[in-house]
C-alpha cells in the first residue's frame, strides 16, 4: 500500500505532504496484511535486566522472540523517554523478532554514565556496545526523536550492526522557536530574573499526574484518547523518575548535547550523517507532530540512500505509542520487501 493510498482511506483521509509524481517511489510503503497479535489496553512493561558494559550499566527491557534464533530488534527512546516507550510496538512485533528496548544512561532505570558524557556520539557508542554484547549479528534498529539521531549515528558508523533502520520523528536540526514544544509554558520563564525563582518552585511542585498530562499534550496528537490504564502506567513511571536524584542532570545534559549537535559545522551535521546510512530505512512521521515539524520528513527520507517515508495523519511525535499496530504493519512490510530484494 502506498502512502497516498493509505492516506486516502476513509479512516485516515488527509492531504499528503509529498504528493508529486517524482516522490511517489519515496512514499510507496509495503504493507503487512496478515493478522497481528491482539493488543491489550494498559499493557505492562516487558521484564527488565541489566547489561554491565564495564564503565556503565544499562537497563534493558526484553520481549521474548518466537524462537531462540529469531532476529533481534533494538529500540532507542527519545529525550526524557524510556524503554517503556516501545512496549506496545514490541508486542506487535514479538512473533517476528526478539526485542531489546534500551534505557539510555540517565533515563528509565539506567544510571547516568560516570563520565557525564551525554553526547550523541557517546550514546551511540553505548548502543553499539549493547548490540555487540548481544552477539546475534545485525539487528533491526529503531529510534524515536533523540533516539532517531542516535540510531542514525549507529547505522552510519557501524553499518554491519544494522539490518534495517526505522526512524520515528528523528530529532534532526530544527531551531525554530515554538511554544508548542514546551510541556509547561512556565518553563520559558524559569530563567527570567525576578520571577524565575517563583516559576521554578511552581514547576517543582507539579504532581506526577500533572507532569504526565503535560507531556502527553506535547507528544500526542490526541492526548485525551489515552486510556486511564495507560495513563496510570505513565504516571507511575513519572513518579519513579521524580525520585531519581540524577533525573534533572541527565535531562539537562542530553538536551544540551542534542542542541549542540544541531549547530555543528556542515561536515559533522546530522544531515551529512543521514547521507552515509546504507541500511534500508523507513521514516515515520506524525502529521501533527508538535515537537519535530513534519516539514522535515521529506528531506530526511530523500537523503537516505534506501529511505522511504510514511506520514500518519492525526498522529504526533511518538507514532509507535499512538499507532503501534499501524507502525508494526509498515515495519513488517519493510522487512518482507527487504527479504525479497524489493526495497
Amino acid at each position: 500500500m502506498s502512502l497516498l493510498q493509505y492516506l486516502e482511506a476513509p479512516r485516515f483521509r488527509r492531504r499528503s505532504v509529498t504528493s508529486s509524481a517524482a516522490e511517489s517511489s519515496l512514499t510507496t510503503v509495503p504493507w503487512f496484511t496478515a493478522p497481528l497479535p491482539p493488543l491489550a489496553d494498559g499493557l505492562p512493561p516487558w521484564p527488565g535486566r541489566e547489561i554491565d558494559l564495564g564503565d556503565v550499566v544499562v537497563h534493558v527491557r526484553e520481549t521474548p522472540g518466537p524462537t531462540a534464533g529469531a532476529p533481534r530488534a533494538v529500540f532507542v527512546h527519545g529525550l526524557g523517554g524510556a524503554a517503556t516507550n516501545w512496549t506496545e510496538l514490541a508486542a506487535q512485533l514479538a512473533h517476528n523478532v526478539h526485542g531489546i528496548a534500551i534505557d539510555l544512561p540517565g533515563f528509565g532505570r539506567s544510571r547516568p554514565p560516570a563520565s557525564g558524557d551525554f553526547s550523541l556520539a557517546g550514546q551511540a557508542d553505548i548502543v553499539c556496545r549493547v548490540i555487540d554484547r548481544l552477539g546475534s549479528g545485525p539487528v533491526h534498529l529503531f529510534g524515536n526523536s533523540l533516539g532517531g539521531d542516535i540510531a542514525l549515528l549507529v547505522a552510519a558508523e557501524r553499518p554491519e550492526l544494522v539490518r534495517t533502520l526505522t526512524l520515528v520523528s528523528p530529532a534532526v536540526p530544527d531551531l525554530r522557536p515554538s511554544p508548542s514544544r514546551i510541556s509547561d509554558p512556565r518553563m520559558a520563564l524559569a530563567s527570567v530574573p525576578l520571577i524565575g525563582r517563583r516559576m521554578r518552585r511552581k514547576l517543582a511542585a507539579a504532581t506526577a499526574r500533572e507532569r504526565t498530562e503535560q507531556m502527553l499534550r506535547v507528544c500526542f496528537a490526541v492526548p485525551d484518547a489515552v486510556s486511564e490504564p495507560r495513563l496510570a502506567l505513565a504516571v507511575a513511571e513519572t513518579e519513579e523518575r521524580m525520585a531519581q536524584p540524577w533525573a534533572g542532570f541527565a535531562l539537562h545534559g542530553a538536551s544540551r548535547e542534542m542542541l549542540r549537535a544541531w549547530v555543528v559545522p556542515p561536515a559533522r551535521s546530522l544531515w551529512t550523517v543521514i547521507r552515509r546510512v546504507p541500511a534500508p530505512t523507513l521514516v515515520i512521521w506524525g502529521s501533527q507532530d508538535r515537537v519535530m515539524s513534519v516539514r522535515k520528513a521529506p528531506r530526511v527520507a530523500s537523503l537516505l540512500s534506501r529511505g522511504r517515508l510514511l506520514v500518519l495523519p492525526r498522529t504526533g511525535h511518538v507514532a509507535q505509542m499512538e499507532r503501534p499496530t499501524t507502525v508494526a504493519r509498515a515495519v513488517l512490510g519493510m522487512w518482507q520487501a527487504v527479504a525479497a530484494a524489493q526495497w
